[in-house]
């Protein structure tokens, strides 16, 4: 009787509970209910100030992965009825999807969030919410084949990057690399931006959870290369990234970041015409590596003076490279026995291109400029060949300066003895003014250009020291200034220097003497132009030389005294005077070369040279032939009885 009164009340409580949580559901909204009212495409709240839109699409909500799985108060869970008249609280994906939430809370995207910058949360990557479809559907933002785009919607936008101090640059790299490609045509393996960065806990480069750190690239990449990756980590490379050296390269470092290439494509740092100076060469040919770990330095040097090197930069495709000995991904130390440069292997390594090669011939070292084997014959020998191949050019090539410098002075002064009558054509203090121009200028020249490109041979030659060099051009220059102010000082004071200034002055005459004389020596007239005591191409470079001295002079101020302009007028001022002092100075070196020497040493009529710089005279018939309409200098020297100074009334002839 207790028993079956105890199933009876068992029976009615059961009944009961069925009952409420039928009403319940009773009660419960469903999406119908729910798409009464927002299926109106006008509807809209109003949230600070913003209309917000209150439209569910319902076929889209139909087609989503929520609304195949959900009911809208599933996740609306403070919505009790379908007319409701307090507004429901903004639902969070957390509520679900914790685990995706709290790696998002980590990563880069949430904490520019939280700093007051948009930045890209889960609406912007999944879709919109009523919209959002699994990843493998092929319509989804984050299916594997739509992940660059969905990325690129941000982080190819110039602007918007660069509103964040960041750069667009990434994104388009890696859409025109072999990953970028190979996605655009279809690939479902190649890597896409989630494959090396992660989905949710993106982190940057200097975290150590990052799958983007440097430590961690090798495994990284493993996900797609994993033969590579063992192979890889069992090198001297992989190894030393094991033992945690910064210093070795990982992937990366070799291949690029988003900018990776085919290794068949001449633009990929892994091509072979670009391996050993830019790839390899960026570790090996520095001393940073001898200092801290004892690696030789200079491989990339000793590497283009060899056979190979000299043969790829002739442009061979075929002669070796670095990796053609030592490897790709596998490269380990010569004292390994599994390395390819180790005694042993060494005749199947030659072998690969130079068939038929004993132990005999790979004995010899290859890279032999730094001597890595200072008691091996063969540097040892190198070494002394060099030693006195240096001497005994020196020695020779000395002598046979000496020789025909002796020979060439006799035979110069015996032919300017010849040349008589002479006059005067720069007076003492002209010769003393232009000397003083000459060698300022000339060391102003070399340091300037040491300085702008230290690695320079000319740097090396002159040697001294990036200070050294500053101090000596600056006192050139300050030279330089003194003689222009005095020059003028002299233009202004003395007789001669007022003379001066007046014959150099330009005039209308000068155009037609240049246009003419161009028609002469072409053949095309046949009267050649006369000129006064100074020709076109004198006043030429006359004033050239008094504007570039002045420019130069300024613009090396405002150089020196970087700090001082920057704060009195603008930071930009001094980028440009360093242009303009730059180029000025390239204009000025190849004028003078150009111009100027020709007059000086290449103009047949003053072989070997024009002595007027040095002594100051000139032969009278020379003078009278190319000053013509300076009638009265060239009679004073035909009468006087020695040289004269221009400008003197009876002036002597030498």
């Amino acid at each position: 009787m207790k028993t079956a009164g105890k199933i009876l009340l068992q029976s009615v409580a059961l009944s009961l509970l069925a009952w409420a949580c039928a009403a319940q559901a009773a009660q419960k909204p469903k999406n119908a209910d729910c798409l009464a009212c927002h299926s109106d495409a006008t509807m809209t709240t109003d949230e600070g100030g913003k209309k917000i839109s209150l439209y569910v699409d319902e076929g889209k909500l139909n087609h989503s992965i929520h609304g195949s799985l959900f009911s809208c108060v599933d996740c609306h869970t403070d919505v009790k009825e379908a007319v409701h008249t307090t507004t429901p609280k903004r639902v969070t994906c957390g509520q679900c999807h914790a685990d995706a939430h709290n790696a998002y809370e980590l990563s880069t995207h949430a904490k520019i969030t939280k700093s007051g910058t948009p930045a890209a949360g889960c609406e912007d990557c999944h879709g919109g919410v009523h919209e959002i479809m699994a990843a493998s559907n092929a319509k989804s933002p984050v299916n594997h084949a739509n992940i660059p785009y969905t990325c690129g919607r941000c982080h190819g936008q110039k602007f918007l990057m660069e509103s964040n101090g960041e750069s667009a640059q990434p994104f388009i790299s890696y859409q025109e690399s072999v990953h970028g490609r190979a996605t655009e045509k279809g690939s479902t393996k190649a890597a896409v931006c989630t494959d090396c960065h992660g989905s949710h806990e993106i982190l940057p480069a200097n975290n150590q959870k990052s799958p983007i750190y440097k430590f961690n690239v090798p495994a990284t990449c493993g996900k797609c290369h994993t033969d590579i990756d063992n192979t890889f980590m069992k090198s001297i490379h992989g190894q030393a990234i094991a033992r945690g050296n910064q210093m070795a390269p990982v992937c990366t470092d070799c291949h690029g970041i988003h900018s990776i290439k085919s290794h068949s494509d001449p633009n990929s740092p892994a091509a072979g015409q670009n391996l050993s100076r830019d790839t390899c060469g960026r570790c090996h040919e520095g001393v940073r590596l001898s200092q801290e770990f004892g690696v030789p330095g200079n491989r990339v040097t000793s590497y283009f003076d060899s056979y190979h090197g000299l043969a790829a930069e002739g442009g061979s495709v075929v002669a070796a490279n670095c990796s053609s000995c030592h490897g790709v991904h596998d490269i380990l130390p010569s004292s390994d026995p599994k390395s390819t440069i180790n005694r042993a292997n060494l005749d199947a390594t030659c072998g690969k291109c130079h068939k038929g090669v004993t132990q005999k011939f790979t004995q010899t070292q290859v890279h032999t400029e730094d001597g890595i084997h200072p008691r091996d014959i063969g540097s040892i020998a190198v070494r002394w060949v060099r030693l006195i191949y240096v001497i005994l050019i020196l020695l020779v090539i000395g002598a046979m300066f000496l020789h025909n410098a002796i020979i060439w002075r006799s035979k110069a002064v015996a032919r300017r003895r010849l040349q008589n009558p002479m006059m005067t054509r720069m007076t003492t203090n002209q010769r003393w003014q232009h000397l003083i121009l000459l060698a300022s200028f000339i060391i102003l020249v070399i340091t300037g250009f040491a300085l702008k490109f230290p690695d320079s041979w000319f740097a090396e030659v002159l040697g001294m020291g990036e200070k050294w060099r500053g101090i000596i051009h600056r006192v050139a220059g300050v030279v330089l200034i003194g003689a222009g102010f005095y020059h003028v000082f002299y233009l202004a004071i003395a007789r001669e220097g007022r003379r001066l200034i007046c014959d150099l002055a330009p005039g209308p005459k000068d155009a037609f003497d240049a246009w003419g004389t161009m028609l002469y020596y072409l053949g095309l007239s046949s009267r050649k132009p006369q000129y006064g005591r100074f020709s076109y191409a004198e006043k030429a470079e006359y004033w050239a030389l008094v504007w570039g001295t002045a420019l130069m002079a300024v613009t090396g101020i405002m150089i020196w005294a970087k700090v001082w302009v920057g704060d009195l007028a603008a930071r930009w001022l001094v980028d440009v005077a360093t242009a303009i002092h730059f180029y000025e100075a390239i204009l000025a070196t190849l004028a003078i070369l150009v111009w100027h020497f020709y007059q000086v040493f290449l103009d047949p009529d003053v072989y070997p040279m024009n002595w007027a710089w040095w002594d100051g005279k000139m032969p009278v018939e020379h003078y009278r032939h190319e000053h013509e309409l300076d009638t009265a200098s060239v009679a004073d020297a035909e009468t006087g009885p020695s040289a004269n100074e221009p400008g003197e009334t009876k002036p002597p002839i030498k």
